[in-house]
């Protein structure tokens, strides 16, 4: 009787990694937000995303800013601008780049300096197929002022 019941609680946690590991849709590769000097307000947080399936990145949150949003920055008239965003589409197993000179998130009315070395909290809320959300909770490493990803 006991083997029956090991052999049963086993597969019942096969069962929960496997349900578990199938809802992790959306991976995220290498976050990082840039430093910040004492008075600086606002600061980008850089990453790759991919997406097992269709899906569409819809909100980004964070206790260190006032604001969160999603930004693209893009060349208009030979001048680069940036600007919001309502999100931006994770199509399913292509890696989509949050980078300098593209799209990002931007943390502005930061409450504190943003020291390297240290890491803070960001929520990034991705709207499936179904539209059903998911949130994914990182804690990101500040990287210097003068770090580029490679």
């Amino acid at each position: 009787m006991k083997t029956n019941f090991l052999a049963g609680a086993a597969c019942a946690a096969a069962l929960l990694f496997s349900t578990a590991s199938a809802q992790a849709q959306v991976t995220v590769k290498d976050p990082w937000v840039r430093a910040t000097v004492p008075a600086a307000k606002a600061s980008g947080a850089f990453m790759q995303l991919q997406s097992a399936q269709d899906a569409r990145l819809v909100e980004v949150r964070s206790s260190v800013a006032g604001v969160a949003e999603i930004h693209q920055m893009a060349m208009e008239n030979n001048m680069m601008k940036m600007q919001p965003v309502s999100g931006i589409d994770l199509p399913a197993g292509k890696p989509v780049d949050l980078a300098s000179g593209g799209y990002h998130i931007m943390l502005m009315q930061l409450k504190r300096q943003l020291k390297e070395g240290e890491t803070v909290p960001l929520t990034l809320v991705v709207q499936k197929k179904d539209k059903k959300l998911e949130t994914i909770e990182l804690n990101v490493a500040v990287r210097p002022l003068t770090y580029s990803a490679k």
